[in-house]
């Protein structure tokens, strides 16, 4: 009981690929991970770090500096970038801390200087006379003040994306 073989079949010449040469194709990299909740731990705790030092160079100098203010908002976004992943949620929080971390800076070094001339802590300052310390920083903000948070903003932006 021998069953016939079939014919060879010719090869299709539309499914004919030419051989490879040189190189094989790299693999593709796998799908970039988000960790959300990590990311805005790490932005939070970033804002605080960088807020403060911002303070100090402000209460030590008693001057603004844009590069001071690009630095916070770029470090923080790219902390966010770092820890958190490619996520447009991550980017408005870090963008978010970013303005919140300058502000708290120039209140910080607000209350700085006063604490020199006061006889007063910086931290009873801060948080008993908040109140206080914001309107004096309402007096003495200029419009540099607010072109320095929003520079925070963009370089936020600018930080995350470099993480990338």
């Amino acid at each position: 009981m021998t069953q016939p073989a079939p014919p060879p079949q010719s090869p299709d010449p539309s499914a004919h690929q030419p051989p490879d040469f040189g190189y094989p194709m790299a693999p593709q990299a796998p799908p970039a991970k988000v960790n959300i909740a990590g990311g805005i731990v790490v932005a939070v705790l970033t804002a605080l770090a960088v807020g403060a030092a911002y303070g100090g160079i402000l209460g030590a100098t008693k001057h603004e500096f844009a590069y001071a203010a690009i630095a916070v908002g770029f470090i923080i976004g790219f902390a966010t970038g770092k820890a958190g992943g490619d996520h447009v949620g991550l980017a408005a929080a870090g963008a978010v801390l970013s303005l919140a971390s300058v502000y708290f800076g120039q209140l910080l070094g607000e209350a700085i200087i006063a604490a020199k001339q006061l006889p007063v802590s910086v931290s009873e300052l801060f948080f008993q006379h908040f109140g206080g310390l914001n309107d004096a920083w309402r007096a003495d903000a200029d419009f540099l003040s607010y072109v320095f948070i929003a520079i925070a903003v963009a370089a936020s932006f600018a930080g995350m994306k470099r993480a990338l």
